[in-house]
């Protein structure tokens, strides 16, 4: 007797001729089965290197995130949030500044929610790092991420204590040799219904792929771009194409260059410089643009500002009238 989810494997693997795309319904159904447990391993590795041999669409993107959401366990009442921040390539050029973009949200009454993994590439600093250097713990599960949010309007969750089933499918990366569908999916998973998203890609084409799935999806505010590492952090060093759902409707900005040229590479990748920028301890001309046009990214996709120059100008005077003593208020 053939196994219920054969026909899943068939759909993407039957040659140029017989394989198709997957539905969005299909992919809902596809992925619900696989954190359902009722896959076999072998189906499942053959089920996720078939998709990445062809790519995810936009319409099983949507379909996966609708089952990767409907999965997740999560209180009867959540807090309010107004952004939602996906972080999950890690850093090795630059700092995770963007770390401090979301501070400067939550510090003046935009709750942020930010989820992510803490490893997973050698050689990369990643938020946990980043936290750490603040004295800013990571949610240790979801109750403690909405109670964060209700008090101090920053929390950070793991995707392991948010999702473990999600996690153990990421994992096989290591295993398999390649990204799968989940490295998508997760970016957009939105836990706790934020009103706006932020999110950063590295490989070209996928910044439209979030997109057209978000609009599927029926979001409202969204923001994807290709950013400084593959994170949700503008490189103030070079231009930036940046989608966004803005009220609906899709749209396309290009923000240009802060700097005529570039800056070189961090070799320390000292985290403590976060805080002693965010105290004003230390200048670093890097750092402010990459926080300050990060946030401003941010503001434009949560409908906060009509365009990039007045996003820009409502980030600088948030970052000048920030409460320095914010970060040590998360800690308690």
């Amino acid at each position: 007797m053939e196994h219920p989810f054969a026909p899943y494997i068939q759909m993407l693997g039957k040659g140029r001729q017989g394989s198709r795309d997957l539905t969005q319904q299909e992919a809902e159904q596809a992925l619900g089965m696989i954190l359902a447990g009722k896959v076999e391993p072998v189906q499942l590795g053959a089920f996720l290197m078939l998709m990445r041999v062809k790519e995810e669409t936009p319409a099983e993107v949507a379909g996966f995130v609708q089952a990767a959401r409907a999965s997740l366990h999560l209180p009867p009442s959540l807090p309010k949030v107004d952004l939602d921040w996906a972080t999950y390539a890690g850093k090795r050029r630059q700092l995770p500044w963007y770390l401090l973009s979301a501070l400067l949200l939550g510090s003046h009454g935009m709750p942020v929610l930010m989820h992510g993994i803490g490893g997973g590439t050698a050689g990369r600093v990643w938020v946990p790092d980043a936290l750490n250097a603040l004295g800013i713990k990571p949610a240790d599960s979801v109750s403690d991420a909405a109670n964060r949010i209700a008090r101090t309007q920053f929390a950070y969750i793991p995707l392991q204590v948010l999702s473990a089933d999600m996690q153990r499918i990421l994992d096989l990366k290591a295993l398999l040799g390649l990204r799968s569908p989940v490295h998508t999916v997760i970016r957009m998973l939105n836990p706790f219904h934020a009103s706006a998203s932020i999110m950063g890609i590295f490989h070209p084409g996928y910044d439209d792929t979030h997109q057209q799935a978000g609009a599927l999806l029926g979001e409202k505010n969204l923001a994807v771009f290709k950013g400084e590492g593959g994170e949700a952090e503008r490189n103030p060093d070079g231009a930036c194409k940046v989608k966004l759902i803005s009220a609906g409707q899709l749209l396309e900005e290009e923000w240009p260059a802060l700097f005529s040229s570039r800056h070189m590479k961090d070799e320390t990748m000292d985290v403590a410089r976060l805080g002693k920028l965010w105290r004003g301890e230390i200048s670093d001309e890097y750092g402010q643009a990459a926080v300050v046009g990060t946030a401003a990214i941010a503001l434009r996709a949560l409908g906060c500002a009509a365009g990039l120059a007045a996003a820009e100008k409502l980030a600088n005077e948030l970052w000048n009238t920030r409460d320095t003593g914010y970060p040590e208020r998360i800690q308690g």
